[in-house]
């Protein structure tokens, strides 16, 4: 048996100031992000996910089997797809965590 891998991946939006000069729609693509990502948690895929304060860039802590099916879980996120943030993905590791 293996343990399950840990991945950051990093989202950064295609425009400064983002949070200040969101459209409409992209608040809307936002809002099915947050969604798609509460979907994750539920499911015990998503460790924990939040942005910067200023909103220069957010990150998703995410556990999987391989590093193919992390990939496949950032490049699914709305937000990624949708075209209005960039996103890196990263192999991590969770050492410690507060309860």
């Amino acid at each position: 048996m293996f343990e399950k891998k840990q991945f950051v991946y990093i989202i950064k939006p295609h425009k400064e100031n983002f949070v200040e000069t969101a459209t409409e729609e992209e608040n809307r693509i936002m809002g099915i992000h947050f969604l798609h990502l509460q979907n994750l948690l539920e499911k015990g895929i998503l460790i924990m996910a939040g942005p910067e304060t200023t909103g220069k860039f957010g990150l998703c802590i995410i556990e999987t089997d391989t590093e193919d099916e992390a990939r496949h879980i950032m490049e699914s996120d709305p937000a990624v797809v949708n075209g209005i943030v960039t996103a890196e993905l990263y192999p991590y590791r969770v050492s410690l965590l507060r309860k």
